[in-house]
C-alpha cells in the first residue's frame, strides 16, 4: 500500500508541528530539528559532533519532551561498562531465579552524552540495539520497543581520553550532524531567556509513541520510481570508485538514504520521493561513513567535498511530479 496525498499532508502538518515544539526550546536550529525528527521517523539514529555549549543536549531534552514516551541519558566514561548500558541478570536468592535489570538503553530516546569517552567494548554494546532494537543478555534476547532513537554526542576537539568510533559503529548512526552556533540575532534572544536553565522542562508532550511509529510506518511506504533507485545506487557506486575516497557508501548506507529521502519527502507534503531529495540528504547520511585515502586526507579533501562531486558527476533523472 503506497501513501496517499492526503496522508502526505498529513504527515507534513504533524511533522512541522513537532518542529515547532522543539524549536521553542532549540531556538534558530530548524534545520537541523527537522533532520533529527526526520532521522527518528526513519527509525535510525543520529550522530551529533560539535563543540561545547551549542545545544547537543538541549535538543535530545527537546526531543524527548516533545514525545510522549520514555527517555534515558547515559553519561560515557572510560570506567563505564557494557551492562552499564545494556542492564545486566542478577541472581534473586528469594525467588531463586534469575532476573534480568534492565539498563538505561530501554527507553524510546536515549541520550548517549560523549560517546567517544567510553571504550571500545562499552562502545560495542550499543552495535546490536542500534541494528536491531533488541538487546542480547546471557544468550536471551531482549526487545527495547518502538520507537527508539539513540542520539549521541561527541566532541570534535578534545582528543585526550577519548576512542575514535570504528566505521562499523559510525554505520549504525543513520545520520551525522552539527548544530553550529547560532546568529547574533538568535544568540541575543537566548541570551534574554538564559534565567531558565532548562527550557525543555516548559515543553509539553504532544505526540504519543504508537503515533511516531504509525508514522514511521506510513513513511515507509512513499512511493520512488525506479529511476530514482537506480540514481541512488549510481551515486552510490561513484563513491566507491572515487580516487579520494578508500572506502566508500555500503548497500547498507544506500538503503538509509533512500529510507530516510521517504521521510524527507513526507515532510514536504509529497507521497513520493524526487531526485532532490537524495541530494539534500546525502552528506548528512554518507559523510561519516567515508573512509579518506590517507593522501586525499592529508592535503585536506573531505567526505563533503567527495560527495559534493559525486552529485556534479552523475546525472540525476527525470522523474514524473506524482506517482
Amino acid at each position: 500500500m503506497t501513501m496517499t496525498p492526503e496522508q502526505a499532508a498529513w504527515f507534513q502538518g504533524t511533522f512541522h508541528r513537532l518542529v515547532d515544539n522543539v524549536d521553542k526550546a532549540v531556538l534558530g536550529k530548524r534545520e537541523v530539528v527537522s533532520l533529527v525528527l526526520a532521522a527518528m521517523l526513519a527509525e535510525g539514529h543520529v550522530l551529533l559532533e560539535d563543540a561545547p555549549g551549542t545545544g547537543k543536549t538541549s535538543l535530545a531534552k527537546a526531543l524527548a519532551a516533545t514525545v510522549q514516551g520514555t527517555s534515558n541519558r547515559i553519561q560515557f566514561t572510560p570506567d563505564l561498562l557494557p551492562s552499564d548500558v545494556t542492564g545486566v541478570t542478577i541472581y534473586d536468592q528469594q525467588s531463586h531465579t534469575f532476573e534480568f535489570h534492565r539498563g538505561p538503553v530501554f527507553a524510546s530516546i536515549v541520550l548517549a552524552d560523549e560517546i567517544n569517552r567510553a571504550s571500545p567494548k562499552t562502545q560495542s554494546a550499543l552495535l546490536e540495539v542500534m541494528e536491531e532494537s533488541r538487546v542480547t543478555v546471557d544468550g536471551t534476547p531482549h526487545e527495547v520497543g518502538r520507537p527508539f532513537l539513540v542520539i549521541a554526542t561527541q566532541n570534535p576537539i578534545e582528543q585526550a581520553g577519548t576512542y575514535k568510533l570504528p566505521e562499523a559503529q559510525l554505520d549504525r548512526f543513520l545520520i551525522k550532524t552539527s548544530i553550529g552556533y547560532p546568529t547574533v540575532e538568535v544568540t541575543e534572544r537566548i541570551l534574554a531567556g538564559s534565567a531558565n536553565r532548562n527550557p525543555s522542562a516548559s515543553l509539553s508532550a504532544i505526540i504519543t509513541t504508537s503515533a511516531v511509529s504509525d508514522m514511521a510506518d506510513l513513511a515507509a511506504t512513499a512511493h520512488v520510481e525506479p529511476a530514482v533507485l537506480r540514481y541512488a545506487a549510481e551515486l552510490a557506486e561513484e563513491t566507491r570508485v572515487d580516487k579520494d575516497a578508500r572506502i566508500g557508501v555500503s548497500v547498507r548506507g544506500a538503503i538509509a538514504l533512500v529510507r530516510l529521502a521517504k521521510v524527507w519527502a513526507a515532510a514536504q507534503g509529497r507521497h513520493y520521493v524526487i531526485p532532490d531529495d537524495l541530494k539534500a540528504l546525502a552528506e548528512p547520511v554518507w559523510a561519516h561513513r567515508l573512509v579518506m585515502d590517507p593522501e586525499a586526507e592529508f592535503v585536506g579533501t573531505t567526505p563533503e567535498a567527495v560527495i559534493s562531486r559525486v552529485l556534479d558527476k552523475v546525472a540525476a533523472p527525470q522523474t514524473r511530479t506524482a506517482a
